[in-house]
């Protein structure tokens, strides 16, 4: 996909636990574990060349709207994730 993305492009990639988001020929994504009705988010990762632009926070966005979704809740497993809950109380609902 080239041009702008947004959180609605998220996919969940089950078969390796990620949630991924497709940018200017790569691909950004925040690795899972699901344990009950929960998903701890272990660790994102956005390609250096695309650091930056939002992309890394509209990744988090769209694993959080996939999240919610599904009915789960939500762990924060890395700071990345920590700190966008953090400043984003609209899903404070999730970390409940």
């Amino acid at each position: 996909m080239s041009g702008t993305t947004t959180a609605a492009d998220v996919r969940d990639n089950k078969a390796q636990s990620r949630f991924e988001l497709d940018a200017h020929g790569e691909v950004a994504f925040a690795s899972y574990r699901r344990s009950g009705g929960r998903v701890v988010i272990t660790h994102t990762e956005t390609p250096a060349p695309l650091r930056g632009r939002g992309i890394a926070s509209n990744l988090v966005r769209g694993a959080l709207d996939l999240i919610r979704a599904d009915g789960l809740k939500v762990t924060a497993g890395c700071g990345f994730v920590a700190d966008y809950l953090d400043t984003h109380p609209e899903y404070a609902d999730l970390t409940a």
